[in-house]
């Protein structure tokens, strides 16, 4: 039976631990419902748009899109997105996951590099040798959750489609959390480049559009923005992902406190009996000694 001032010190450890998950639970599902409200808006907008993208790229060919590419990929890019922080689950733990088991087994025997976007993706994968360095592709992308905005994060889109254009990679993967709601997060491995064109099953005649304005003008502008926009998307999915992540555990970190300190509260009430059960008898004991 442990003592009394024992007892006593777990009681405020496990009170203090509670305070905080109790506050990081209500931070967390405060910049939830900001990020749950740009996801939901932003998703079907590019949706639709991807959709538009693919469609028109069916009636392109490939030396009239750049984006789009025929062949085996062999230089493959993952872009891995994670958080800054942890203490949010499973989040960060399965991004990483599932970019080790494409390296491992849908991409075994091909040439593999990565970016990161997040602190904790990026300590997982900056020692190895699937991380880039002293390239032209973007760094330090660690910061851009601080000011998550199309504005911020279409400079590093255009990089990283850059890097397919000039054939330095055969093919662009990002590797993130999809928001499904507070509670449940889709870990996803969704091909950004290149461009997958849709296909009729049992039609061989690809739909023939009407340009306006012109075919070249939708190759130069169009499918630029709609890969954008999914990169964006992407970002938008971790970013509301990560914090229902987070609530979600320190909701059941606060409930495994609730009852560590229910229990603990009962040992120390035990604990108190015993010692004045124990003080009890000691004085019994001596007064009778006294007396014989």
């Amino acid at each position: 039976m442990p003592n009394l001032k024992e007892v006593r010190n777990r009681i405020v450890s496990v009170g203090s631990t509670m305070q905080i998950t109790s506050a990081m639970k209500m931070v967390s599902a405060a910049k939830l419902k900001r990020a749950q409200d740009a996801i939901t808006q932003m998703r079907p907008y590019a949706n639709k748009l991807q959709e538009i993208l693919q469609n028109v790229s069916s009636s392109l060919d490939t030396s009239e899109n750049t984006y789009a590419r025929t062949g085996t990929a062999k230089h493959i890019l993952l872009v891995v997105i994670s958080s800054n922080r942890g203490l949010a689950g499973g989040f960060n733990a399965n991004v990483i996951k599932k970019a080790w088991s494409l390296i491992k087994n849908e991409y075994a025997g091909q040439s593999v590099s990565i970016i990161t976007i997040g602190k904790k993706a990026n300590d997982a994968f900056k020692r190895t040798d699937y991380n880039i360095h002293g390239t032209d592709l973007p760094h330090g992308l660690n910061e851009v959750f601080d000011n998550l905005t199309y504005t911020t994060v279409a400079p590093i889109a255009e990089k990283i489609m850059g890097t397919f254009v000039n054939k330095q990679f055969d093919k662009i993967v990002l590797v993130y959390n999809q928001f499904k709601n507070a509670a449940v997060q889709l870990v996803q491995a969704e091909q950004l480049l290149p461009v997958v064109a849709t296909t009729t099953p049992g039609s061989t005649n690809a739909t023939d559009y009407i340009f306006e304005p012109s075919k070249e003008f939708i190759i130069s502008d169009l499918i630029p923005r709609s890969l954008k926009t999914q990169f964006y998307k992407a970002l938008l999915d971790s970013y509301a992902s990560e914090h229902g992540a987070r609530m979600t555990a320190m909701h059941k970190a606060t409930d495994n406190a609730k009852d560590m300190l229910r229990d603990l509260k009962i040992s120390y009430n035990k604990a108190r009996q015993t010692a004045i059960t124990t003080e009890i008898l000691e004085i019994v004991a001596g007064a009778e000694a006294l007396n014989g």
